[in-house]
C-alpha cells in the first residue's frame, strides 16, 4: 500500500530526474552556443562572465546533469556523494558569479535559493528511504575491534 509520503517521495525523485535532464540540456545548449554562436532557444551566454568562467559554467552544469542521470539509471551507490561534490562546485561557481560578476537586483536572493535547493536535494539523496533503496546506504566502514578511543 502506497502512502502519501511515498507518493511525495516518488514525485520528488522524478523532479530531480527531470531537473537533471534540464541541466544536461541547458549545458549542452550552452556549449553549442559557446562554440558556434548558435542559440536555438534563447541566448545563454552571459556577457559579464570572462571566457574561463563561461567555460567552467557549461562544464559544471553539463557534468551535474550527466552525473546524476548516469548514477541514477545505473544505480551507482556513490551518486549521493558525487552529487554533493557537484552541488559544492555549482554553489561555489554561483557565489563567484553572484558576488563578482552579476548585477541583477535579485542575484543574492537567487544565490540563496539555489543553495537551499542543493541542501534539500542533498538531504533527500542521503536520508530518504527511497534513495537508500536505490543507491544503498552510504556509510563509512571502520576497522574491526575495539576503538582506540574507548580503550
Amino acid at each position: 500500500m502506497t502512502t502519501l509520503m511515498d507518493r511525495i517521495s516518488q514525485g520528488f525523485e522524478l523532479l530531480i530526474v527531470l531537473a537533471s535532464f534540464i541541466m544536461l540540456g541547458w549545458g549542452l545548449l550552452g556549449f553549442l552556443e559557446y562554440f558556434t554562436g548558435l542559440a536555438p532557444l534563447m541566448p545563454l551566454q552571459n556577457a559579464t562572465f570572462p571566457v574561463g568562467m563561461q567555460t567552467l559554467n557549461w562544464i559544471v552544469i553539463t557534468a551535474s546533469g550527466v552525473t546524476f542521470l548516469v548514477g541514477y539509471f545505473f544505480r551507482w551507490n556513490f551518486t549521493p556523494i558525487a552529487m554533493l561534490v557537484m552541488f559544492t562546485a555549482l554553489a561555489t561557481m554561483c557565489a563567484v558569479q553572484t558576488f563578482d560578476m552579476l548585477d541583477s537586483p535579485d542575484r543574492y536572493r537567487n544565490f540563496v535559493q539555489e543553495c537551499i535547493n542543493y541542501i534539500i536535494i542533498s538531504i533527500y539523496l542521503f536520508r530518504s528511504k527511497r534513495m537508500r533503496d536505490r543507491f544503498g546506504r552510504i556509510t563509512v566502514q571502520g576497522r574491526a575491534g575495539p576503538s582506540p578511543i574507548s580503550a
